[in-house]
């Protein structure tokens, strides 16, 4: 599979615009990890869920195919970003403790990404996946949000967010299960903070390139009447889809 780089020509407003992963997240990762000495964090984008990881393992090594991503990721001292993809890095052999993928597996060559996971792991790694779809807010701003992602957007959405929008659950992720916590990313924002988000959903790029036109200003009137208030606060939620597993010792 080629890499195909969907976020390189907005990667500064993807970092503005995404919500934060919750802190119970990577704290679960570091405890189901055999030791907290190295993680791996691949298809790392702007390096949000690695600079998470610092905070629990003694040093995060994290990769990412696009140039510009990594030129754009969080500074941090324990965090070593690499320009590799995700099928084929310079990792040692048997050296990580726990390998993340952050709402990027479904661009990733699967078969050649898990023989990677497999040379890189320690025995007993945690090899854990999670993404996430559309958000949660009220019934009339969730109906506003989905008209856009279904009608207006829905033909230029890649194949692969088909596997985002059923939570990973039919992947193939050949690793002993683990069991994953129910966890949910929260935010409380203003109407324009969700219109920033949604302005930096690829499909909504890709149509701006294709039509000129902006398909979220489209939708825009009608998710302000939606809110009851533009500047009114609203919490705005997105349930984690969750995948792991234990890379069993090596034979």
């Amino acid at each position: 599979m080629n890499f195909k780089d969907h976020f390189s020509g907005h990667s500064d407003l993807y970092l503005k615009a995404r919500p934060h992963y919750p802190d119970a997240l990577f704290a679960w990762v570091a405890a189901q990890a055999p030791s907290r000495g190295c993680a791996w964090d691949a298809g790392c984008g702007n390096g949000q869920a690695s600079v998470a990881l610092a905070k629990h393992f003694g040093r995060v090594i994290a990769t990412d195919p696009s140039e510009k991503q990594i030129g754009n990721a969080v500074v941090d001292p324990r965090v070593e970003y690499r320009n590799e993809p995700a099928e084929h890095t310079s990792i040692e052999a048997r050296s990580v403790d726990a390998i993340t993928v952050a709402q990027a597996l479904h661009w990733f060559d699967l078969p050649a990404f898990v023989a990677e996971a497999r040379r890189v792991a320690k025995p007993g790694a945690l090899f854990a996946v999670w993404c996430y779809a559309n958000c949660n807010v009220t019934p009339a701003v969730d109906a506003v949000i989905a008209h856009l992602y279904d009608d207006i957007l829905g033909g230029y959405w890649s194949p692969e967010r088909r596997l985002v929008d059923g939570g990973y659950a039919s992947l193939d992720i050949p690793f002993v299960p683990v069991a994953t916590p129910a966890l949910e990313m929260r935010v409380d924002w203003n109407v324009h903070q969700l219109l920033a988000y949604l302005t930096s959903w690829s499909a909504a790029q890709k149509y701006t390139r294709a039509t000129d036109q902006d398909s979220v200003a489209a939708v825009a009137d009608e998710l302000v009447e939606a809110w009851d208030g533009a500047e009114r606060i609203r919490p705005v939620r997105w349930d984690l889809a969750m995948r792991a597993g234990r890379v069993a010792s090596h034979v």
